[in-house]
């Protein structure tokens, strides 16, 4: 749930842009280095103060443009607002929070202060950063549960275990590829593109290659959960 934003003239209001990408068959998100104190040297999620001729989204776009030159966002939704008076030293900010997704196989050229870093191996945060990224998480991995926001991390096309791949990473947890295509099918989420992949090393059958109906989020089952396998 958003919470209310503060109506104290005397707060500032900062935007934070939790953003992730399949990158090596891991769900990775983008940091970068605080260079100024508090807590300089800090890896915080990408953002910075709201400016008073921008709107929200158009400042996490704006954030993510000029401090870490990330422009191919395929996805981009508020997530939350965070507004304990103590969530960082100095000055009272509430922050307006947003999820962020990279389609693969882009891959922008990051500043030096910047990074990719997988989910399960992050370093220390600064202030409730990881908090905001851990709320970022929950809400990718519901989302792609009861809508078809997968389209935002897949390349253009994509055989069934290359998909279950991006799934698997996302949700951290092993999924079927079989269940999954019949799932996607029925939900009219995934159609073939006629082509096939080129065969392995291994060679056998070429496998059939899929792409997404959409590529804007639509809600295909509400009540849809994708669980561990049992």
């Amino acid at each position: 749930m958003i919470e209310n934003v503060s109506h104290d003239n005397t707060a500032r209001h900062e935007v934070l842009v939790a953003v992730f990408q399949i990158r090596d068959g891991r769900l990775s998100v983008l940091l970068w280095q605080r260079a100024m104190a508090p807590e300089s040297g800090r890896w915080s999620l990408p953002g910075g103060l709201l400016r008073g001729d921008e709107d929200l989204e158009s400042s996490a776009a704006r954030q993510l443009a000029e401090k870490v030159d990330v422009r191919e966002i395929s996805h981009l939704e508020q997530l939350a607002v965070f507004s304990a008076p103590d969530r960082i030293p100095g000055p009272r900010t509430l922050a307006s929070a947003f999820l962020g997704l990279v389609p693969e196989p882009a891959d922008p050229q990051l500043p030096p202060d910047t990074a990719w870093h997988p989910v399960e191996d992050l370093p220390a945060m600064s202030f409730d950063h990881g908090v905001v990224l851990d709320d970022a998480r929950r809400r990718l991995a519901g989302k792609l549960s009861y809508t078809n926001l997968a389209f935002a991390l897949a390349p253009p096309e994509f055989t069934i275990s290359g998909l279950r791949e991006i799934y698997h990473a996302a949700l951290g947890h092993q999924v079927d590829a079989t269940n999954l295509q019949r799932v996607l099918k029925r939900r009219r989420v995934i159609t073939r593109t006629g082509g096939t992949a080129a065969p392995g090393r291994a060679g056998g059958r070429p496998a059939a290659l899929f792409r997404f109906v959409d590529a804007e989020l639509r809600v295909t089952d509400e009540f849809a959960a994708l669980r561990p396998p049992s």
